[in-house]
């Protein structure tokens, strides 16, 4: 597995919501290397963005998401992800993504 620093976190804009910009406290994304090319997303936000994740969680959307890995000048990546978990870790929260990587065309 590599560990990278997330930058930049943006939620891509589908039919049933808009996009959105988070902004990070923290963040981690780990290339997992396993068969099926999946990455984990770890998002360290504020709580104030919980009511609109867990909105999604519930409604088991498929989001594409655009990250900025490792340094806020390189260019985003994006991924198709689906959110695994929320946690409150005291007055924040975390969300974590489990996904793959696509090429934007």
């Amino acid at each position: 597995m590599k560990t990278f620093m997330l930058k930049k976190l943006h939620i891509m804009k589908t039919d049933n919501h808009d996009g959105k910009d988070i902004a990070l406290i923290d963040g981690l994304i780990i290339n997992r290397e396993d068969n099926d090319n999946y990455w984990l997303i770890e998002a360290y936000i504020e709580k104030s963005y919980k009511d609109f994740f867990q909105k999604l969680k519930e409604n088991e959307e498929e989001l594409l998401l655009e990250v900025k890995i490792s340094k806020e000048n390189n260019k985003p990546a994006m991924f198709t992800t689906h959110i695994i978990e929320i946690n409150d870790i005291g007055e924040n929260m975390n969300v974590l993504f489990k996904g793959i990587i696509v090429e934007k065309s």
